[in-house]
């Protein structure tokens, strides 16, 4: 899944992609180097992120995922929003998946709206909002209350008649430094509830203040956390890297055919 954002204030990529010959250059970039989808964000979920209104997100996101389909027309748009009306118009201009970073707890009707849409939704582990969520990293057990809060979301949106699930435990979203380690180190835990397993981890702060660095130098820290979390049964990578990403994919499926062969 490659990502485009765009925002003017996006943790790496923040600003890059306004004009639509940049969008377009970027889209036919990750599509030619492998992406299977892309995940079209107008609302920046950066920790501290200030909130933008629902017609600046639609004017961020609609015409771009227009452009996209006009231009690409296999491409599969993924409109990353916790907004009913921003995932209704998106998906209506041709979008074909909603993720949602709040699993449908920032707006009371997502998930109504996703099941009455009948596509696929990414269901994210979320505590607060963008700019609270770093203040709520507070839990009683960790990895436990993580797949209640799953179990929950994933009935809730079970009785909203959607019946494709992706789940993304959401890392960097209210959790700290150890709290996402812990997690990666844990992620086959999460096959108790039987969906796919969406990893975003790309450039996050999670690797580069492990190592004092930044997002630029994250690169090879993304590389070796999505080689962990394919060998713990991460189905979809969503990254800033495609090529980067799809050579890992590729790598890891290699090793795990030779041992299947054996």
């Amino acid at each position: 899944m490659g990502i485009l954002n765009t925002t003017p204030d996006s943790f790496f990529d923040g600003g890059k992609y306004t004009q639509d010959s940049e969008v377009l250059r970027h889209v036919e970039t990750m599509l030619e180097e492998g992406a299977d989808f892309i995940d079209l964000g107008a609302y920046s979920s950066r920790p501290g992120a200030e909130e933008v209104s629902v017609d600046e997100e639609l004017k961020r996101s609609v015409p771009v995922t227009e452009l996209i389909l006009k231009n690409f027309p296999g491409a599969l748009v993924s409109i990353d929003t916790f907004r009913t009306d921003v995932a209704k118009a998106n998906i209506e201009a041709g979008a074909c998946m909603v993720n949602d970073i709040s699993g449908g707890m920032l707006d009371e009707n997502m998930l109504s709206v996703v099941g009455e849409l009948q596509v696929p939704y990414i269901l994210m582990h979320m505590k607060g909002n963008p700019k609270s969520m770093q203040q709520k990293t507070t839990y009683d057990d960790f990895i436990k209350d993580l797949l209640y809060y799953f179990s929950e979301r994933v009935a809730a949106a079970k009785a909203h008649k959607i019946n494709d699930i992706i789940v993304d435990p959401g890392f960097g979203f209210a959790k700290t430094l150890e709290q996402n380690y812990e997690l990666m180190g844990k992620l086959e835990l999460l096959h108790i509830l039987e969906l796919p397993i969406l990893i975003g981890v790309s450039r996050k702060s999670m690797i580069y203040k492990l190592f004092e660095t930044n997002a630029e130098q994250a690169l090879n820290g993304t590389t070796s956390l999505n080689t962990i979390a394919l060998g713990k049964g991460a189905r979809i990578l969503r990254v800033h890297d495609v090529k980067e990403a799809v050579e890992c994919v590729k790598i890891y499926e290699m090793t795990t055919k030779k041992v299947k062969e054996l």
